[in-house]
C-alpha cells in the first residue's frame, strides 16, 4: 500500500493566517456535504450500470511479451500456413479402436460440425490425416484440433459457446474438450464465481472486525461504504479500458480486492482520528478540519506512493501486469477520493452521531494509550535484549525464505484450473494418452523467406526444381536442429530427422510444412512444454545458423521470451521501487539510516514470503491449508514480479506509519528507547486492526479455484502478517535499540526534521479546547 495513516501526525507547519493547511477537497466537501453524498450515490449507480458487463470483456491472455520472436512465429504460422497451437482440442474416445467404421463416421461428423461454425478457421482430425500423433497409445481415442477466428477475447467467447455443444456422447464416441481457449473460458467463468464468493466472505468479516474496533454500527459501516464506492468505480474504469486495450481478468479480481482493502484501511484511520478529536472535546467541524489536516494529508501522500509503487508494473512488457497496474492505480485513487471527499461529507452530516448504534465490544477507539500498554511493554522487553531477539528472528525469516533458492519458473497452462475442472481433466488425459509434445505443443521454427516445393522427402538434400538449393539448405538446417541435446525429432517438408540424420517421412502430409509464405519445421523435445529446460533449448535452437530469416515459437520459446522480458526490465523496476521507498522514508524521517533499515526489513519480509510460496505452491506442502490445486513443480514467472511491487508497498505502508510516529516522539523526547515504545504503543492497535483486515480481504483469495489468484492472495496476506508480527513487533525495536543515536544520522543535518518538531505541537495527546455545550 505504501501509504501513511492517521495518528502519525504528519501535520504541516501552521499557516500564518490560522487556516488549516492540507487537502483542499475535504473542506469544500464538508461545506457541500449533502450535494457530495447525493452525487456519490448517483456515481455509484452509474458505475454499476457502466461496469455490469466488464467481466465478459476481459481476457486471460497477456502473459507473453508483445512483439517477441515467439509471438511473431505464432502470427506467421497462423497467417502464412493457417496452423499453430490449436485453440480447441477435442478428445474423442470410444469403447473400441478409433479406426472402426462407426467410430470413423462419428469422428468425421464431429469434425465437420465443428468446421461449419463461423468462428472456426481450420479443423484437423485424426480421421482426415491419419497421423499417429493424433491417436492414443491404446488406439481407442483420437484428437480433433481447431483454430478459432479473432483476438483472444473473441476466441475465448467462441470456446465458451462451442464446448457445451461438442462435449458428451456422439454415437460410439465420448468427446472431452480442452485447449488454450477452452482453458481460458473456464478460467474466466470460475474467476467471476470466485470473486462473488470472496466478496460474500470479506464484506461480513471486515464489518465484524470494524465493529470490534469501533463498537458502533454507524462507524463500522462508513469504511465499508467507501470500499463499495471504490470497487464500483473501478469496475467502470476497467470497462472503459476494455474499449482502449486488452484487460486481464486477473486485473479485475486483484483491483477489486485491493480497492476494498485500501478503502477500508484509509477510512479506518480517518474515522478513528475523527472520533479521537471528538473525544478530546472538539466540535465536529473542527474535528474534521484537524483530521483532514493530519490524516487527510497523510492519505493524499499515501495515494501518491501507492500509485508510484504500482506504476513500476507498467515498465514490464506484459499486458497482464500492465492491466493490474492500471486497475490498481485507478482503485487507489478512488479509495483516496472516497476517504478524502466522500467520507468527510458523511462525517459532517453525522457529527457526534458517528458513535450511534453502539454495541458492546472489546476495543473502543478514542482512548489515549500511554506508555503502560501492551505494545510499549513488548517494545521495552525487546529493547532490553535486542540481540537475543534480533538474531533468532532473522534466522527464522531466513529459514522461511530458504526454499526460494530452489525456485523453478514456468508458465501456468491448464493446471491453472483445479483438478476437477473439465478442461483440466481433458488436458490431463491428453498428457497421459497422447504425445502432446508432437501434436499440440511442439516447438516451431518458421522460415518465411525460404520457399521449398513439396515432394522431395528422400533426405538427399535436393531434387528437381530445387531452385537456389532450398531443399539442401533446409535439409542441412533440420539435421543441425535434430542434433541438439533435448531434441527428439524434427519434422518438415524434406522429411523427419533424429540425432542429426534423416529418419523417414514426417507424420501427416509433408506438404503442410510449406506454402507461398515459406516453410516451417516442428521440433519435438524431451521436455515439458513450459519447463525451464525447454526454454533453454529454444535459446539453443535460435543459436543455430538458419538458411535465412527464422522465428522460433512454441511454449519453450514463449517462456524464454518471458524470462528475457523480465530480466531486461527487472533492474529498472526494482530500482524505481527501492529509490522511491528510500526517498519517502528519508524525506519523512530525515534519516538515511532509517531509510536503509526500511529497505532491509522489507527484503527480509518478502524473502520469507517468497520462500513460503515456493514451499507450498511449487513443492506442494501444506495444501490442506490453502485448498486444492495441481502441483506443477514451478512458480509462474510473473508472480514474483507482481508480488514484489504489491507486497513491497504493503510492507512499506506500515514501516512508514510506524517510523513517522517514532520520529515524532523522538523529536519530542530526545530518547530513542522512549520514542520506540511510545510510537509502537500509539500505533499498535490501529496497525494490527488494519493488518488483520487487509489479511482477511487478500487471504480470502485462497478460496479461489484458480491457483494464480490463490497464490497471490496467500502471498499478500502472509506478507502483511509477517510484517505485523516479526518485522514491526520484534525486529524494528531490536534494530533501533542497537543503532541508538545512529538511527537519526543524516548527511543533511538535523534541520531536516523541523517538520516533525512542529507536528509535535498538536499530537493526538495534546490538550484541546473543551467542546461548547
Amino acid at each position: 500500500m505504501l501509504h501513511s495513516h492517521p495518528g502519525t501526525t504528519l501535520e504541516p507547519p501552521a499557516d500564518p493566517s490560522g487556516r488549516a493547511s492540507g487537502p483542499a477537497g475535504p473542506g469544500r466537501a464538508v461545506r457541500r456535504r449533502h450535494l457530495v453524498l447525493w452525487l456519490t450515490a448517483v456515481a455509484i449507480a452509474l458505475a454499476v450500470l457502466a461496469g455490469h458487463d466488464v467481466h465478459d470483456r476481459l481476457t486471460f491472455g497477456g502473459a507473453t511479451v508483445s512483439g517477441a520472436e515467439s509471438e511473431r512465429a505464432e502470427r506467421l504460422l497462423a497467417t502464412g500456413f493457417g496452423t499453430g497451437v490449436p485453440h480447441l482440442v477435442l478428445i474423442a474416445r470410444g469403447p473400441g479402436p478409433v479406426d472402426r467404421a462407426d467410430a470413423v463416421a462419428a469422428g468425421k461428423s464431429v469434425a465437420a460440425r465443428l468446421a461449419r461454425d463461423p468462428a472456426v478457421t481450420r479443423v484437423t482430425s485424426y480421421w482426415d490425416i491419419r497421423s499417429p500423433t493424433l491417436r492414443s497409445g491404446d488406439g481407442r481415442a483420437a484428437l480433433i484440433l481447431a483454430r478459432l477466428r479473432g483476438d483472444d477475447r473473441e476466441r475465448t467467447g467462441a470456446a465458451a459457446r462451442l464446448a457445451p455443444a461438442l462435449a458428451g456422447a456422439h454415437g460410439p464416441l465420448t468427446v472431452l474438450v480442452t485447449g488454450e481457449s477452452q482453458v481460458k473460458a473456464e478460467a474466466r467463468s470460475r474467476s467471476e464465481r470466485d470473486l462473488h464468493t470472496v466478496e460474500l466472505i470479506t464484506v461480513p468479516l471486515t464489518f465484524i472486525i470494524l465493529l470490534l474496533v469501533f463498537g458502533s454500527l454507524t462507524a463500522a459501516a462508513l469504511p465499508v461504504l467507501v470500499g463499495v464506492f471504490a470497487v464500483t468505480g473501478t469496475m467502470a474504469v476497467l470497462r472503459l479500458l476494455t474499449e482502449l486495450t486488452e484487460v486481464s481478468a486477473f486485473a479485475m479480481s486483484l483491483a477489486s480486492l485491493l480497492g476494498f482493502a485500501l478503502a477500508v484501511d484509509f477510512s479506518l484511520f480517518v474515522v478513528t482520528r475523527f472520533r479521537e478529536e471528538l473525544a478530546g472535546g472538539r466540535e465536529a467541524a473542527e474535528a474534521i478540519r484537524v483530521t483532514m489536516r493530519t490524516t487527510g494529508r497523510a492519505m493524499a501522500f499515501s495515494a501518491l506512493t501507492v500509485t508510484l509503487s504500482l506504476a513500476a508494473l507498467l515498465l514490464f512488457p506484459f499486458m497482464m501486469l500492465r492491466s493490474v497496474a492500471l486497475g490498481g492505480i485507478a482503485v487507489t485513487l478512488l479509495a483516496a477520493a472516497g476517504s478524502l471527499v466522500v467520507l468527510p461529507a458523511a462525517l459532517a452530516v453525522l457529527g457526534g452521531r458517528v458513535d450511534s448504534l453502539a454495541v458492546p465490544g472489546p476495543w473502543r477507539a478514542g482512548r489515549d494509550r500511554g506508555p503502560g500498554g501492551g505494545w510499549s511493554r513488548l517494545a521495552m522487553a525487546v529493547m532490553r535484549r535486542p540481540l537475543a531477539v534480533a538474531v533468532p528472528t532473522v534466522a527464522l525469516l531466513a529459514v522461511l525464505g530458504a526454499p526460494f533458492l530452489d525456485v523453478r519458473f514456468g508458465i501456468f497452462d491448464d493446471r491453472l484450473l483445479p483438478p476437477e475442472a473439465s478442461a483440466a481433466r481433458a488436458a490431463e488425459e491428453l498428457r497421459r494418452d497422447f504425445d502432446a509434445r508432437d501434436s499440440i505443443s511442439a516447438t516451431t521454427v518458421v522460415l518465411p523467406g525460404l520457399k521449398v516445393a513439396g515432394g522431395d522427402t528422400t533426405g538427399s538434400g535436393g531434387g528437381a526444381g530445387d531452385a537456389g538449393g532450398a531443399h539442401a539448405r533446409l535439409d542441412a538446417y533440420a539435421r543441425s536442429l535434430s542434433a541438439l541435446d533435448g531434441v527428439l525429432r524434427v519434422d518438415t517438408v524434406t522429411g523427419s530427422y533424429r540425432g542429426g540424420s534423416f529418419s523417414g517421412l514426417p507424420p501427416g502430409p509433408p506438404e503442410r510444412f510449406t506454402g507461398p509464405a515459406g516453410t516451417w519445421l516442428a521440433v519435438s523435445t524431451a521436455y515439458e512444454p513450459y519447463a525451464v529446460e525447454n526454454s533453454e533449448l529454444a535459446r539453443g535452437l535460435r543459436a543455430v545458423p538458419a538458411p535465412g530469416e527464422a522465428a522460433v515459437g512454441g511454449p519453450g520459446a514463449q517462456l524464454a521470451d518471458i524470462r528475457r522480458g523480465i530480466a531486461d526490465t527487472l533492474p529498472l523496476g526494482l530500482s524505481l521501487v527501492a529509490m522511491t521507498t528510500f526517498a519517502l522514508v528519508a524525506g519523512m524521517t530525515g534519516s538515511v539510516v532509517l531509510a536503509a533499515k526500511a529497505l532491509l526489513m522489507n527484503a527480509l519480509s518478502l524473502g520469507a514470503t517468497f520462500g513460503v510460496l515456493v514451499h507450498v505452491f511449487q513443492e506442494g506442502h501444506l495444501r490442506a491449508l490453502v485448498g486444492s490445486f495441481t502441483v506443477t513443480g514451478t512458480i509462474d514467472t510473473l508472480v514474483p514480479v507482481l508480488m514484489f511491487c504489491m507486497a513491497f508497498g504493503l510492507s512499506m505502508d506500515y514501516e512508514i506509519f510506524l517510523l513517522s510516529r517514532i520520529t515524532e516522539e523522538y523529536r519530542r523526547t530526545g530518547d530513542t528507547v522512549t520514542a520506540v515504545a511510545l510510537g509502537m504503543e500509539r500505533t499498535g492497535r490501529l496497525f494490527t486492526s488494519a493488518a488483520v483486515i487487509f489479511a482477511v480481504v487478500m487471504g480470502s483469495m485462497a478460496t479461489s479455484s484458480l491457483v494464480l489468484l490463490k497464490m497471490v492472495g496467500v502471498g499478500l496476506a502472509l506478507a502483511v502478517l509477517l510484517d505485523c508480527t516479526l518485522i514491526r513487533g520484534l525486529l524494528v525495536p531490536a534494530v533501533m535499540r542497537l543503532a541508538g543515536r545512529a538511527n537519526w544520522w543524516s548527511p543533511w543535518g538535523p534541520g531536516k526534521l523541523r517538520g516533525f518538531r512542529k507536528a509535535s505541537a498538536e499530537s493526538p495527546c495534546s490538550p484541546v479546547p473543551a467542546r461548547r455545550a
